[in-house]
C-alpha cells in the first residue's frame, strides 16, 4: 500500500476540534505529518495517510463530510 499523500485544511471551527485523532480511531489509518501549521483562523496539514485503500478512502470521505478541505499530493512535501 502506498500512503494517500493530502494537504488537509481546517476552517475556524475545527481548528480546535481532534480530528486527527477521530481519523485514527474511527478508520485505523495512521497520519504521518509532514508540515503543519496552526492558529486560531486555520489550520493545515501535509501528510501521508496510510492503511488499507478503502480505510484511507472512508477516512477522506469523512474528513470533507464534517468540513475539511482535502487536496490530494504528488509529493508529500508539497504545500
Amino acid at each position: 500500500m502506498t500512503p494517500a499523500k493530502v494537504r488537509l485544511t481546517f476552517p475556524s471551527e475545527l481548528v480546535r476540534r481532534p480530528v486527527i485523532g477521530e481519523l485514527v480511531r474511527r478508520f485505523d489509518v495512521l497520519p504521518n505529518i509532514r508540515r503543519a501549521d496552526v492558529n486560531d483562523d486555520v489550520g493545515w496539514i501535509v501528510c501521508e495517510l496510510d492503511g488499507s485503500p478503502d480505510r484511507v478512502g472512508k477516512a477522506i470521505a469523512w474528513m470533507e463530510e464534517v468540513g475539511v478541505h482535502v487536496d490530494r499530493l504528488e509529493h508529500p512535501l508539497e504545500s
